[in-house]
């Protein structure tokens, strides 16, 4: 501080006794204080935020210059320096609300601009929020959740998380690694081989709007492995596929094959594994655009490389829902559906219902039901004519209310459209009707007899499925309440029901491919019964199971070269039967040999046949029956051409 400004505060008299009054150390503090501000002022700081506080930090310094003054010319000055110091920060405090209020001020004149705009062309606030809430609402419809996904975490929810703990306890007893890769689909386990590079991938087809298509593909390995497995599948030799497995952990088809043949001889665990191992291969060959949660990545089912995912996810969600996993089972249910929502090639419909209703996830189902039902007709399906309203009632019975008229409207509809489900269906869950019910002719056997082959089908896949569903004893009570309803209906000649007679005479006249294939998949007895018997007697590939009749394939199998054989099919049987017959070597061909050298030749081969088989008769020897006896009468002789 200058000597002009220290005269201003306290005087020349003060300031003689100020100057003289200073000792040495006083005025090496001083100078060091100075040198400290220059090189505050020269040096450059690192961040430029710290610029606005220079101002404070010099008046900071311009206090420490007189602590050594009298007590109270110190109080003062500091008194003249915090009333400058409080009139920056309010200066800085009224600065920076100006600021804030200017922004405010600009963003309330931005939204009141576009409210003006918006009223002006007749739209308001809302009708965008609504708009939005609506687009939300469909995506969120076959939206997957990764969380929801895994089977453990549903594990967790129903048995607590001391299941998931004592399994990581076992694998740490054990000393086994655990692998860290990221999956979704299935969780890599301890035992499973490095993947490394599988030769599948994925590849972007196209893109229309927002949905992406994509395509797996095979390279010229991997190919190759695909010719190998087709040669075993025709064997008919399992061990050949699991040579496969063994040289090519990750081919996707050898896997579904085996946990197909695992799953026949009820080793249920290692079929699952063999699944999940084979979703964890098509996981890691996935598209980085390739999502399976926003609903709108798809592939297509006549494209073969595609189609064993679809078959590993379909077997995955069973196995899942097996193990009473209900929720993660209806989300893969709900993943599968989004890859390819038109045509739906696994029919996922017929199934998703059961696990929805399983899962206690009934405003799902209903409002699937509510915006699919104009353009899908889901109430022509017996799962949803009946699921739906089941699922009314019973969240009508978890929120403790009693308005259940729109599920009882909704059954009394299911039950005049499918009269014939009714008797099954309470056979089925042990439930014994009246008499009333049974001798109805509108219950009766008349009319399931009356049922055409589809709609048995669809009658008998959803009572094999459902029909623990409705097993509590509310529900039948409410069931038995509409039928009852629906008597009177009937007596009274509602004209619903002669229109829907008139529909189910007319429709259901033929079951869709995809249909068939997956009544075949779930391998429901119920519904397997009324298959026609051209699909019942067809060969079915477990691999790929009624491939779609225009399926496209990025490669074919090249043609083997077969051995020749002869037109004369016993001919090829007899020359099986002689001793030195060689599968492998070719028949003799017939050049037209003169003087009947090949008639010679048959009759001498049939001659030689006919000896061998002599001998092979005369070398039969019956044998004794065992007598009771025979461990005491070791020692006696028995006679061999002896037979009574």
């Amino acid at each position: 501080m200058s000597s002009r400004a220290l005269r201003k505060l306290h005087g020349n008299q003060d300031l003689d006794v100020l100057e003289n009054g200073k000792s040495t150390d006083d005025e090496e503090e001083d100078v060091d204080s100075e040198k400290r501000r220059s090189t505050k002022k020269n040096r450059k700081p690192q961040n430029p935020f710290l610029l606005l506080g220079e101002e404070e930090e010099e008046d900071d310094n311009e206090e420490n210059v007189e602590e050594n003054t009298p007590q109270e010319q110190v109080f003062k000055s500091e008194t003249g320096v915090n009333r400058k110091k409080k009139k920056k920060k309010k200066k800085k405090k009224k600065s920076a609300e100006k600021d804030i209020d200017n922004e405010d001020d600009e963003i309330e004149a931005s939204i009141k601009e576009v409210n003006r705009i918006l009223e002006n062309s007749g739209l308001g606030a809302e009708s965008i929020t609504k708009a939005d809430n609506v687009n939300d609402s469909n995506k969120a419809l076959l939206t997957v959740e990764h969380k929801n996904l895994n089977p453990d975490n549903e594990l967790k929810r129903i048995f607590g998380s001391r299941v998931i703990q004592a399994e990581t306890s076992r694998r740490r007893q054990r000393n086994m690694p655990m692998r860290r890769r990221a999956s979704w689909l299935a969780t890599p386990k301890d035992t499973w081989p490095h993947i490394g590079k599988t030769g599948l991938t994925m590849s972007l087809k196209e893109t229309q709007g927002n949905v992406n298509y994509f395509v797996y593909e095979h390279n010229h390995q991997y190919q190759q492995v695909q010719f190998q497995f087709y040669d075993a599948v025709e064997s008919l030799n399992p061990q050949n596929i699991m040579d496969i497995v063994r040289s090519h952990p990750y081919h996707v088809d050898s896997l579904i094959q085996m946990s197909e043949v695992f799953r026949m001889n009820e080793d249920m665990q290692t079929a699952a594994d063999l699944i999940e191992r084979a979703l964890f291969s098509f996981e890691m060959s996935f598209h980085s655009l390739f999502s399976l949660t926003t609903g709108n990545s798809r592939l297509d089912f006549k494209q073969a490389e595609n189609r064993p995912f679809y078959l590993a996810l379909f077997k995955h969600l069973v196995n899942v829902g097996q193990r009473g996993c209900y929720r993660t089972a209806l989300e893969f249910c709900k993943l599968l559906l989004s890859l390819d929502p038109d045509n739906d090639p696994m029919c996922i419909l017929l199934m998703i219902d059961f696990y929805a209703l399983r899962a206690a996830e009934y405003a799902f189902l209903i409002r699937l039901y509510q915006e699919w039902e104009d353009h899908r007709n889901l109430s022509q399906l017996p799962n949803f004519a009946f699921s739906v309203p089941l699922a009314m009632f019973l969240q009508e019975e978890s929120q403790n209310s009693t308005d259940t008229m729109e599920a009882d409207e909704k059954l009394q509809q299911a039950l005049i459209m499918f009269p014939g489900l009714l008797m099954p269906l309470l056979d089925k869950c042990s439930v014994n009707p009246d008499s009333t019910v049974c001798s109805h002719a509108f219950f009766g056997d008349k009319t399931q007899y009356s049922q055409t082959a589809a709609l048995k089908q669809l009658v008998g896949l959803y009572i094999g499925r459902c029909h623990a569903c409705w097993k509590q004893p509310e529900v039948v009570q409410w069931l038995e309440r509409n039928v009852r309803e629906v008597f009177r209906r009937v007596e009274e000649k509602d004209p619903l029901v002669e229109e829907c007679s008139k529909k189910t005479q007319v429709r259901y006249q033929g079951t869709p491919r995809n249909i068939l294939r997956h009544i075949l998949i779930s391998e429901i007895k119920d519904a397997i019964t009324a298959l026609p018997q051209d699909v019942a007697n067809t060969t079915v590939l477990s691999y790929d199971p009624l491939p779609p009749l225009d399926s496209v394939s990025a490669y074919q199998r090249p043609d083997r070269q077969r051995r020749p054989q002869e037109g004369n099919t016993l001919a090829l049987f007899l020359r099986s039967l002689l001793p030195n017959f060689n599968p492998n070597e070719p028949p003799p061909v017939n050049e037209g040999a003169e003087g009947g050298e090949e008639g010679t030749n048959l009759r001498q081969g049939v001659n030689v046949l006919m000896e061998a088989m002599r001998d092979l008769l005369a070398d039969i020897r019956p044998v004794n029956p065992p007598m009771e006896n025979q461990g005491e009468e070791e020692g006696e002789e028995r006679d061999e051409g002896e037979w009574d």
